[in-house]
This record gives C-alpha cells, sequence and structure tokens, in this order.
C-alpha cells in the first residue's frame, strides 16, 4: 500500500508515502489514500500528533503529471456527465485535501524530510508546523519552471510563515533550494543525520503530547 498509516501508543501517528519508483510523486489513487490518512487522523480522538515522511530519500514530489492530468481530466468528465461525485473512490477534491491546502486539522503535524520537497511536497510543508530535513532534503517551488501556477496554497502560505524576502526567494526564482539554505531561510527547524531522521521526528512529536491535547489543539486553531 503506498500511503502507510501506523499509529503507536503514545498518541503519535506516522504516516509514510512509499512510492519510490516516482519519487513519492502521486496519481489520483495515492492522493486519495493521502487524503484520507488526514481524514483519519483528524477523526482519531486518540491520535493527537502526526508525523509525515517517505520512503528512502524521498519526502513528496507533487502531481506525478504523466499519469494524474489524464486521470483527472477523465475524472472530471465522468463526474460532469454522470452524476456521480467520486470514481474507484477518488474525488477531486482529493488532491487539495492531501496536500492540507485549507485545512481544518488543528493537530499538530511534523515532517520528517529526506529527500526533495517540491511542488505539491511544498504545498504540503504549508500546513506542517515542525520541520526536520536531513542534508539530502531539498526544497523548491518549482511549477513556474514548466508554466504552472502552485495553486496548493504556497503563494500564501510562504509569505506568512516566513520573511517576505526569503518568500520571495522560493516563489520567484523556481529554483530547487538544499537544506542548508532551506534552515537559513527560516523553513525549517532543524537538519539531523540522516540515521536520527525519524527518531528525532518522534522526540518532537513526545515533547508535544507530554502537553494537554485539548490546550495544544486550541493554540494551532488560534493560530
Amino acid at each position: 500500500m503506498p500511503i502507510h498509516y501506523e499509529k503507536n501508543d503514545e498518541h503519535i501517528v506516522v504516516i509514510t508515502i512509499d512510492r519510490p519508483e516516482a519519487k513519492n510523486a502521486c496519481d489520483i489513487y495515492h492522493f486519495r489514500d493521502l487524503a484520507s490518512a488526514w481524514r483519519d487522523f483528524n477523526a482519531d480522538e486518540d491520535a493527537w500528533v502526526a508525523v509525515i515522511t517517505g520512503v528512502g530519500r524521498n519526502f513528496m514530489a507533487g502531481a506525478d503529471l504523466k499519469t494524474f492530468i489524464p486521470q483527472v481530466t477523465t475524472l472530471r468528465e465522468k463526474i460532469a456527465s454522470g452524476g456521480v461525485d467520486e470514481i474507484d473512490g477518488c474525488r477531486l477534491s482529493d488532491a487539495v485535501e492531501a496536500v492540507l491546502r485549507n485545512s481544518n486539522i488543528y493537530k499538530p503535524i511534523i515532517a520528517a524530510i529526506n529527500g526533495p520537497c517540491v511542488a505539491g511536497g511544498m504545498e504540503m510543508l504549508g500546513g506542517v508546523d515542525i520541520r526536520i530535513a536531513t542534508e539530502h532534503a531539498s526544497f523548491g517551488v518549482m511549477e513556474p519552471k514548466r508554466g504552472l501556477f502552485a495553486g496548493g496554497g504556497t503563494t500564501v502560505r510562504l509569505p506568512r510563515q516566513l520573511n517576505y524576502p526569503a518568500a520571495m526567494e522560493f516563489l520567484l526564482t523556481a529554483e530547487r533550494f538544499p537544506a542548508r539554505r532551506a534552515l537559513e531561510l527560516g523553513l525549517l527547524n532543524e537538519i539531523v543525520a540522516e540515521d536520527q531522521l525519524l527518531a528525532k521526528a518522534l522526540e518532537w512529536a513526545r515533547r508535544i503530547t507530554a502537553n494537554s491535547p485539548m490546550a495544544v489543539q486550541a493554540t494551532k486553531e488560534s493560530v
């Protein structure tokens, strides 16, 4: 299963994107499963914090354009003509929900990043609260290089989360930034060794779960 969902007895959920053959880029079915994982996390009162990560040296590379665009076009046409709102369990809103655009998840989310976090990965990162990376991570809002607009929320979130010049460096150059530069610009909390990445993310999660979950969620909602 390309999207793994595991909850431990410490109220921590680990969501793992497992599609290394496509550098963790998603088609409509993987967006569906990722959106479902976020809904499951949000609905589970016993799940207090989530860690989102990828397998190997992959994190999230957005949409797998070779498959996603034909799939979503077909999906849109079928929904428009057939009086249905989903096909094979896939909805048009799944891609948006998967990258946490307009998210109403007020539980803390931690990203553990060991590879490219670009396009939809950066969109999703905007909905994440704590960001831990390795030296193998890279970051970029690269849609403009392909003549595309980053429509998942990055153009709104980055200027709110970073200093304006730092946000515009990401948005206007459409370049890929190494982890060290992303840390300098304020996108990350820390950089750790590859073999310590998940352990460090879980350590952050435990620091959060040591607090009242209701108070933590109210705090995030207020923010």
